[in-house]
């Protein structure tokens, strides 16, 4: 691990802001999704950076790749309730082409994340 501190690598950056997004765009959908999608997507948002900085602290590379891989399917569950919402008219298209694109992005940087840390890169 280079850095420093975790708040220095841009997927933790990226997924931060994601999780604050998915929070803005969720308090728009209809109360009966509280309980659904809302608080799934709340969860998987919340749980990439979390996952990153829980990995980081945990001292041993393969923790911190186990870590990782968990906040990696974090970000493909926010993947599948993003485009749910979409299709089900809770947030409008450019709302979520938003949210989608920076999460596809903090996703490919986790996946190199691993790649590089498992010596595949």
């Amino acid at each position: 691990m280079t850095t420093k501190n975790y708040k220095d690598l841009l997927a933790y950056q990226k997924s931060y802001k994601v999780a604050v997004l998915a929070y803005r765009v969720t308090s728009g959908f209809p109360p009966s999704e509280m309980y659904g999608l809302v608080s799934q997507m709340r969860r998987a948002a919340v749980s990439i950076p979390s996952n990153i900085s829980e990995g980081y602290r945990r001292g041993s590379q393969k923790e911190y790749v186990q870590f990782l891989r968990i906040g990696l399917g974090s970000n493909s569950e926010l993947e599948t309730q993003l485009c749910l919402s979409r299709d089900l008219g809770f947030i409008g298209e450019d709302e979520f082409k938003k949210v989608y694109e920076l999460n596809e992005e903090v996703g490919r940087l986790l996946s190199s994340y691993i790649s590089k840390l498992e010596g595949k890169a």
